[in-house]
């Protein structure tokens, strides 16, 4: 009995030391390895310095998105860098070139609307592309008018459009309406909306 006593004894201790050695072990894998947290955060600074090193090559590092997209829809179209590849969508604006990309989240309570009037050329467009848009009528004074569909104005003013044919108008989100704009003796009027989803670029707006 007492030999039986000892060598459940020794069993129970070679077991306990065996998951000592098994927990010390894993315990030095795990300290040997970088943990999902850090790799985490690793990826992540790596993912900060590629975008950073994109915006730094087009000096947009300093601008936030709303910035980013006046400043690239107003820039002259001789001026455009040929490579970046930047489009506004209902809720973030996206900046690509070759393998790189950036996507800023754009406010909550704003939407970019880029309107195109026309008198004879046109093109379908859903999301605007700030590096490559033309419209027909560049650096022209108008006036546009903006009104939601229960009859609120939304925005009334004298603009003139950018170098590449469109102005850009900050609304607020969740409306529908119409936008008019007017340029010398003409008139035109096309329906918008500034939902999640809705497309960012008007080119239907028609001068008669």
């Amino acid at each position: 009995m007492k030999r039986t006593r000892t060598l459940v004894g020794l069993a129970a201790a070679i077991a306990f030391l065996a998951g000592c050695a098994a927990d010390d072990a894993s315990e030095r894998e795990d300290a040997s390895a970088p943990s999902s947290e850090v790799r985490s955060a690793d990826a992540s600074a790596a993912d900060e310095s590629a975008q950073q090193g994109l915006l730094a090559r087009h000096g947009l590092e300093r601008l936030d998105s709303t910035q980013i997209v006046n400043a690239l829809d107003r820039m002259p179209v001789a001026e455009r860098p040929e490579r970046l590849l930047a489009s506004v969508r209902s809720d973030a604006v996206v900046l690509a070139e070759g393998t790189e990309e950036v996507t800023l989240p754009l406010p909550g309570d704003r939407f970019y609307l880029s309107v195109a009037p026309y008198l004879a050329q046109t093109h379908p467009c859903t999301d605007h592309a700030l590096t490559s848009c033309r419209g027909e009528l560049g650096a022209r004074d108008v006036e546009v008018e903006v009104t939601s569909d229960d009859g609120t104005t939304l925005l009334e003013a004298e603009r003139r459009t950018f170098d590449n044919g469109f102005v850009g108008l900050w609304l607020p989100r969740g409306v529908t309406g119409q936008v008019t704009v007017r340029h010398d003796d003409r008139t035109g009027s096309a329906p918008f909306s500034t939902h999640d989803g809705s497309p960012t670029c008007l080119t239907t707006l028609q001068l008669a």
